[in-house]
Formats: C-alpha cells, sequence, structure tokens
C-alpha cells in the first residue's frame, strides 16, 4: 500500500516481491515525470564541459556548440544535430570511452544510425590525430564495409574534427533545448516501455 510523507506518495513495499498494481502504477508515474526533465538534466551536463579546455583552443562545451550549430546550418535534421551537441556528453563520467557514454544516453531516441555514428565517432576522429599519440590512424577501416561507415566518416570530417575555431560564432545551448525536448520527448525502443506505447 502506499504511503504519503509532505506531500509525496510513496510505494509501501519493502521488497519488489511485495509491489502492488498500485505500487508500481505510482513508480511508473514518477519514472514519467523523472523522464520528462532528462533535457534539462542533459543541459546541466553539457554546462559541467563549461571551462574544461584540456589543452584544446576552446573548451569542451563549445566545441559540442560548434559540432551541432555547424550541422544544423548544414541543414541536418534535429535527431543528427542533437547527436552532434552530445557527442561529447560522455568526457565528464567516461574520459577513456566518452563515445559510449553518448551512445548509451542517445540509443532509446534515435535511429540506429544516428546511434551508430555517436557511438563510433571516437575512433573515427581519430584518423585525424592517433598518429601523433603513436596510435592507428587508420582503426576506422576496420569498419569500412558498415553501412554506417560514411555517415560516421562525413560526420567527423565536416562537423567535428573542424569544430575547434575560437573565432567561430555558435548557437547558444539554451537554442537547442527546443530540440533536445522534440528528439527526448519518447523513447522509440526502451524494456520500460510496451512496444504499443512507442
Amino acid at each position: 500500500m502506499a504511503t504519503e510523507h509532505i506531500g509525496h506518495k510513496y510505494a509501501g513495499f519493502r521488497a519488489m516481491t511485495e509491489g502492488t498494481d498500485d505500487d508500481w502504477r505510482l513508480i511508473g508515474g514518477e519514472l514519467q515525470r523523472f523522464a520528462n526533465e532528462l533535457p534539462h538534466r542533459l543541459i546541466a551536463s553539457l554546462q559541467l564541459l563549461r571551462g574544461d579546455h584540456c589543452g584544446f583552443p576552446i573548451d569542451r562545451l563549445e566545441h559540442c556548440l560548434q559540432t551541432a550549430t555547424r550541422a544544423c546550418q548544414a541543414g541536418r535534421d534535429e535527431e543528427y544535430v542533437v547527436c552532434a551537441l552530445l557527442h561529447d556528453i560522455g568526457d565528464t563520467l567516461g574520459p577513456y570511452n566518452h563515445a559510449d557514454v553518448a551512445a548509451i544516453i542517445v540509443r532509446p531516441f534515435v535511429s540506429a544510425e544516428n546511434y551508430w555514428m555517436v557511438k563510433h565517432h571516437a575512433i573515427f576522429q581519430g584518423y585525424y590525430f592517433f598518429h601523433h599519440l603513436g596510435l592507428d590512424r587508420d582503426m576506422r577501416e576496420k569498419f569500412r564495409s558498415h553501412s554506417c561507415f560514411e555517415r560516421t566518416e562525413e560526420f567527423c570530417r565536416v562537423f567535428d574534427q573542424v569544430a575547434f575555431d575560437p573565432d567561430f560564432k555558435s548557437m547558444s545551448l539554451e537554442a537547442f533545448e527546443p530540440m533536445l525536448r522534440r528528439v527526448f520527448r519518447r523513447p522509440r525502443k526502451s524494456i520500460y516501455v510496451s512496444e504499443a506505447a512507442t
């Protein structure tokens, strides 16, 4: 049975095996409210990149804004632009696998092609600098036969690797918020959402 504390309702169980339909309807409603604020939390996470230059000519937030602005100016659709904006959001918590972190965040909301592009962009971006670090710049070649190779190669070449220009005029982070809200409005695929609801 649900309990109430200072105007908030909570499920009444101490173990999941004790949960009732009412408990889980309550939790499902709360999950939906929490999920609706994901764009706000994504913006807050992007703001953590402000001031973090890590040796680059611009900070990581400006790099994300430049990448997304360039994609927007090139007429890419909102989903692609949002992927461009979020492609490096994983830098704060995943400095050694930031592309994986970003890809997992966008996966329920974007096409398989855009998910693959975000997930693999770090390997494709390596073409432009891995050789300076003693790494294989052609690491991306193992994916040459993949249907998303050209898409990811183009993303890195046209939008990502050029987005370190201190003189470039980016759109503001706030300008991207409506796009974030539309793209993250409803997941396409999630174990927590029935297929009938998507």
